[in-house]
């Protein structure tokens, strides 16, 4: 029987997974590039070019001026936890 590659990949350390992960803005950004790995595109109208919103963690695109979260249609959406807390929770599961 072959080895499930999955099963005994190398693993992150915790103090690994916090220089990675251990602030709200590094999830951010993470989960940014996750969703938009080419750069911003506007779900609505599908232009590229977006400001962040100073008052909340919005983008708004420059065209129609719909606002999004990076958190728009992921299992984020409507969460009170900071993503922080969410990484953990999935490292934790994980590891």
């Amino acid at each position: 029987m072959a080895i499930n590659k999955v099963q005994f990949q190398k693993g992150l350390s915790l103090n690994e997974f916090l220089k990675q992960y251990g602030t709200e803005e590094q999830c951010f950004n993470t989960l940014y590039k996750l969703r938009w790995p080419e750069g911003f595109q506007c779900p609505n109208c599908g232009y590229n070019k977006c400001c962040q919103l100073t008052t909340r963690k919005l983008q708004q695109c420059h065209k129609c001026h719909q606002q999004t979260s990076v958190t728009a249609g992921t299992i984020f959406e409507s969460t009170k936890l900071p993503l922080k807390t969410w990484f953990q929770g999935m490292y934790l599961i994980s590891q």
